[in-house]
């Protein structure tokens, strides 16, 4: 069998606790391939992880390799080919006293916490090793963590497929289709409720969905709204975010990035940009991707965008580049 080294942090969290099982089971890297996991948590909570593991080697699966719980992330992603930045300081928490509410707290939060997981990678983790950051804010998170592992041979990605799968989960219910007819999915920019799912160049069976759709006031009125606070209404519905959701789009990300995308297709996530479609170089941007070989990752081109698609790309940019002007100091 071959052997990969995959690190995760927030190893004991709940978004981890559905996706762990997956990573090691043969359905994300192939029954081919022994999986290693170093699993990443705070200090105050690392014990936990001992118990993570006895239920991943109760699973029982084949492709089960060496596991180690660790506080430190240099430990966690020596020699990693893949790292999960999964943890992050959630949004609610009370630091020192204070309810952390404000996005530009978290920022400032969290930044501080990629400036060193960024370093520990870009020094420590394989030469090209694929990173995808799923804790938010996953882009501008992204962004630091780049900065800092300062190797541009490593792929960093921000998570964009939980939205995705959302935005094609609600093409296909309003078009009375299965889910599986719907292609092309993009989430242009960021992680947040300012990205654009793009109905116009995704495809039902081939054709535009939007095409298919034929209802413009749906979708500029109530798919687009009902995407971006998706998020939120899950929480409000069961009082938890989108864990199991979040893990699946995670394992989907890694998969697309690891296989060859099915010709006339694309996925999405978001990369650094290299100013297609006019965005600022640099900034980790949502885009329509294509995978070539295993981990060669490009940005599709030459993809038509309507007045309405501009105006939204360009609210989104302007979000990113206020986020990347919050953590200027970081950067």
């Amino acid at each position: 069998m071959k052997e990969i080294n995959v690190a995760v942090t927030g190893g004991a969290g709940q978004i981890s606790y559905s996706l762990l099982p997956r990573l090691i089971s043969g359905e994300t890297f192939g029954p081919d391939t022994k999986v290693n996991l170093r699993l990443v948590e705070i200090p105050q909570v690392v014990d936990k992880l001992e118990g993570t593991i006895m239920e991943l080697v109760d699973c029982g699966f084949d492709q089960t390799g060496s596991m180690l719980a660790t506080a430190d992330i240099k430990e966690g992603v020596d020699e990693a080919d893949w790292v999960l930045l999964v943890g992050s300081i959630p949004r609610g928490i009370v630091i020192d006293g204070k309810k952390i509410e404000e996005r530009s707290d978290l920022l400032k939060i969290n930044g501080g916490i990629f400036t060193d997981q960024g370093s520990a990678i870009g020094s420590l983790a394989n030469k090209e090793a694929k990173i995808l950051v799923v804790g938010n804010p996953a882009n501008t998170n992204a962004l630091i963590g780049k900065k800092h592992a300062n190797n541009d041979s490593q792929k960093w990605f921000a998570m964009t497929a939980l939205d995705a799968n959302r935005a094609k989960a609600q093409l296909a219910l309003k078009a009375g289709s299965d889910i599986t007819s719907v292609s092309n999915m993009t989430i242009w920019g960021n992680h947040s409720p300012t990205m654009y799912p793009d109905p116009y160049n995704a495809k039902i069976n081939g054709t535009s969905a939007a095409e298919v759709i034929n209802d413009e006031k749906w979708i500029e009125n109530e798919y687009l709204p009902l995407v971006q606070q998706r998020g939120k209404a899950v929480i409000d519905a069961r009082g938890a975010s989108s864990a199991a959701s979040a893990a699946n789009a995670a394992i989907d990300t890694v998969k697309a990035v690891e296989n060859v995308t099915p010709e006339n297709d694309s996925f999405s996530a978001a990369i650094a940009s290299d100013g297609s479609y006019g965005v600022p170089e640099g900034l980790i941007f949502g885009y329509p991707l294509r995978t070539t070989a295993p981990g060669k990752v490009e940005i599709i081109q030459d993809l038509e965008l309507n007045e309405f698609a501009q105006s939204k790309i360009q609210i989104t940019t302007e979000e990113l580049l206020s986020e990347k002007e919050a953590v200027s100091d970081l950067l």
